[in-house]
């Protein structure tokens, strides 16, 4: 778990995120990114992304993560849904809403 943004995944394939220390965004990314090396994630047919980050560190967990997993989705609490915002299987299209 990082300093500056912490990254952990729980059951069911859900990535709990979350601000750490107060730090300007060129330093979350890379703790994030080092945070998320260390789970050394296998992947799987569905990732869920659950809690706050910044427009840069959302962007980093796509990249790293989109690799590995058919299709990403993140929580929107506004909807009470996971999103699907990236997918690479059929079975899970853009903008899909998903318990």
């Amino acid at each position: 778990m990082g300093k500056y943004f912490s990254v952990n995944l729980l059951e069911d394939d859900i990535l709990k995120i979350g601000f750490g220390e107060p730090a300007q965004n060129d330093v979350i990314v890379a703790d994030a990114k080092a945070s998320l090396e260390e789970l050394n994630l296998q992947g799987g047919k569905l990732l869920r992304v659950n809690g706050p980050a910044s427009l840069p560190v959302s962007m980093l967990i796509s990249h790293e993560t989109g690799h590995k997993y058919g299709a990403i989705a993140c929580f929107d609490p506004k909807l009470g849904k996971y999103v699907v915002a990236v997918s690479h299987n059929p079975e899970f299209v853009l903008g899909q809403l998903i318990n």
